[in-house]
This record gives C-alpha cells, sequence and structure tokens, in this order.
C-alpha cells in the first residue's frame, strides 16, 4: 500500500524461564517465546547478514498487519476488513474468522482496516484490539472485538479525518507496561495542512498510549497517571508522542520496552525513531522537519527540543515509502538478536538497525524483501514474517550469515 506523501536447546529453555520471570511483558504472559535472552550470543557484524524470504501464502486480498497468536496462528488483516488465520502446519485458513467490512471505509487507497494486536489475556479471552476508517467519512477508529463475534465490536476512541483519505496511522501494539498504544497520520494530503503535527490539541499525527483494562468515567479506557499531558491545558491527555507524519507501522521492543517507529516523509526522506519509555513526550519534529533536515521553519518553534530519527533514507534508487518493522527476538539466529528489521515499500530494500552498546546505531542494507512489503511480524516464537501488498503473499524470512569477504549488507549512506 503506497503511503506516499539453531533452535533453542535444554540450555536455551532454561534462560527463557529465567527471561520469563523478569520480564512479565504482555505478549509473554499471552504465551510467547519471543524474548529468549540470547544476548550472551556474540552479534555479528550487520554487513555479515543477509535476508532470505520463502513465500508460504497466497490469495491474500491486500494484506496490511499481522500478529502472532499463542497457539502458533499468525492473523493477517485485510484492507476491506476482514482477518484470515495462518498456521505453519496446516497453511492458510479458507475462511476469515473476523469479518468487519461492514463498518469500514475503504474509498481511499490508504483506508480500510489497518491494523490488529492480540490483548495480553487473549488465550482466555479472545480479543483482539483493531485499527480502522470507520463508515461514513473515514474516522481513525480504535476498537476491541472478540475473535469471530463482529457484532460485539467495542469503538474506544476516534479521531475526526474526513477531508483527505491518506495519512490514517493505523498499527495498534501493546507494551510492556500493560498499555495501548495506537498511531494516526497527520490528517492527510500533504505538507501537514492543518498543522496537526505540533498540535496537542488533537490525536492527528501522534501515537496514543492508553490503559484499556480500566473504565474512567464515561470513556471505556483511562488515561494513564504517567502520561506526558495530562496536566497540559489544551492538550490531548492520550497523548504519548507527538510530531509525526504516518507512522504506518510502529512495534514495541518485548526486552526493553521501546518503540521503534518507521514515519512516512514526503519528498525528502524516511525516517526510522527509537523512543526509550522515559522519553513519553517526546516531539519527533513533523512538520518543522522532515527527518533531521527542516521541512518548514513556520512550523518550528524557539527552545523546542526536537528527537531525531536513529536512521533516514532519501528517494533515490527507488525508494518511497518506509515499512517500519520489528526487533528479531527469535531463536533460529542468534547473531541477528537485538537487530531492527524495516523496509521499503517500493525498493524492497531491507534496512537493519542495531543500538551500540558505547551508545550510537550501526545500520545496513541486508537484501531485499518480496514486492510491496506492507508489514513485518513475528509468530509467537520471534521469528520473522512480512506480508506483501497487491501479490497477496505472506512471505516467511530468515536470516544467512555471509562470509566477510562477500559483503552481505551495503553500509547506510
Amino acid at each position: 500500500m503506497s503511503r506516499r506523501r539453531c533452535r533453542p536447546a535444554a540450555l536455551l529453555a532454561g534462560l527463557l524461564v529465567l527471561v520469563l520471570s523478569a520480564f512479565p511483558s504482555p505478549s509473554l504472559l499471552a504465551g510467547s517465546t519471543a524474548a529468549a535472552d540470547t544476548s550472551h550470543t556474540r552479534a555479528v557484524p550487520l554487513t555479515e547478514l543477509t535476508v532470505v524470504s520463502e513465500r508460504v501464502a497466497f490469495g491474500l486480498r491486500r494484506p496490511i498487519a499481522l500478529t502472532g497468536l499463542p497457539d502458533g496462528r499468525m492473523l493477517i488483516a485485510e484492507k476491506d476488513g476482514t482477518v484470515r488465520a495462518y498456521h505453519p502446519d496446516t497453511g492458510l485458513a479458507s475462511q476469515p474468522v473476523l469479518d468487519l467490512t461492514a463498518r469500514i471505509d475503504t474509498s481511499d487507497n490508504e483506508r480500510g482496516l489497518l491494523g490488529i494486536t492480540p490483548a495480553p489475556n487473549f488465550a482466555r479471552t479472545g480479543i483482539l484490539y483493531v485499527a480502522y476508517t470507520s463508515l461514513p467519512a473515514g474516522a481513525l477508529t480504535l476498537a476491541r472485538v472478540p475473535l469471530g463475534a463482529p457484532d460485539r465490536l467495542q469503538v474506544l476512541l476516534t479521531q475526526d479525518h474526513a477531508e483527505y483519505g491518506n495519512h490514517n496511522g493505523g498499527q495498534v501494539a501493546f507494551g510492556r507496561d500493560g498499555y495501548l498504544y495506537w498511531s494516526t497520520g497527520d490528517g492527510g494530503h500533504a505538507n501537514d495542512p492543518f498543522k496537526t503535527g505540533q498540535d496537542l490539541g488533537t490525536l492527528l499525527g501522534k501515537i496514543v498510549r492508553i490503559d484499556v483494562n480500566r473504565t474512567c468515567g464515561a470513556l471505556p479506557y483511562c488515561v494513564p497517571r504517567g502520561n506526558p499531558f495530562v496536566r497540559v491545558p489544551g492538550a490531548r491527555p492520550e497523548i504519548w508522542l507527538y510530531g509525526l507524519r504516518n507512522p504506518w507501522r510502529f512495534s514495541v521492543d518485548q526486552v526493553d520496552g521501546s518503540l521503534w517507529i518507521g514515519d512516512v516523509g514526503q519528498g525528502l526522506v524516511e525516517e526510522i525513531n527509537h523512543i526509550r519509555p522515559w522519553q513519553g513526550g517526546a516531539n519527533l519534529g513533523w512538520s518543522c522537519k522532515e527527518g533531521t533536515p527542516v521541512f518548514d521553519p513556520q512550523q518550528c518553534r524557539p527552545g523546542v527540543r526536537y528527537t531525531d530519527p536513529v536512521f533516514e533514507y532519501d528517494h533515490l534508487n527507488d525508494n518511497c515509502s518506509v515499512t517500519g518493522g520489528v526487533v528479531y527476538r527469535g531463536s533460529r539466529t542468534p547473531a541477528a538478536w537485538g537487530t531492527y528489521v524495516a523496509s521499503d515499500y517500493c525498493s524492497t530494500r531491507v534496512f537493519a538497525v542495531r543500538p551500540k552498546p558505547e551508545g550510537g546505531y550501526d545500520t545496513a542494507t541486508i537484501g531485499n524483501f518480496p514486492t510491496q512489503p506492507t508489514a513485518i511480524g513475528t509468530d509467537v516464537h520471534g521469528e520473522l514474517y512480512v506480508l506483501s501488498d497487491l501479490p497477496g503473499w505472506l512471505n516467511r524470512v530468515r536470516f544467512e550469515r555471509v562470509p566477510p569477504a562477500v559483503g552481505g549488507g551495503l553500509a547506510n549512506r
């Protein structure tokens, strides 16, 4: 969707038990083994890694989001509002496990069902959280719904988005803090027409954080007390981060709780932001800045601190739109453990980013994904998958080591 604009041995199993005790994150409580601690393994240079993809399912209709379940299945959201299930043992189920098409506005290339994630207690409740553009006018909508029971859907939060069909954001994910995070675009068109990126009075151009396990007054959720703008007059208290253009895909690293955000640029650069749990309230710059360059000086404010991306790339060589990815926490390739992987919708290049122990980041280009990657996700074991938009593919991803002399990656320019 264009948005312009090694298997574990006994020792590893023992380490997993320790990690589960030390890091009781929502995904782990749901049965995930994704955060098995292989950090004792020396990570190889990114230039010695490459990615290889294998198509494992086809026939999907514009697949745009995926998530792993505790029982080994993966759920795949299709743009028109259906959710399909895939299991590596049985393949892609022929019929949807959830159908929300009656609620969803798909009138624009970027409108539709956009995000999906299971509740931390999904194994017991079967509850999913979904983000979509709703009928009749494309309002950005966050809701929860039991799997297979669309008539029991409950809307939690909405944001008007009627004027333009693009820049809807749409990722949903639970943090290690147990709160639900949701990304929204800036309102669409180009040049931040409503100047929402720097406006704390709207949810557009933001990442929101709410507590969906409680209700407060008439709200079907509560605002966490630690949200940065709770006591700021005129600000929406749900806001966690601001200054975003179209954070189509972000993810939570379940080991350290940090957010990795792929924010789609306009005509100059695409960017990846890495936000630690203590950086709530960070201003990521749009539309004062597009990545690190200044975009609109009139949106820049004296004395305001902007948080720059940790990685950015230009639109040369067929690049057009970043697809934010995930941090690899699987066990099949310990040498890649802790590496963030993202891609570009047009060029399909795979970008690897890894924090350095001494500070800063290593980056490299480590291959290509299949055509039109719309989402990168993991199964319950932390192994990678990627979706391809118009071909309708699900692809399993693995890492391979390449000899240093061959040079499997190209250093980021």
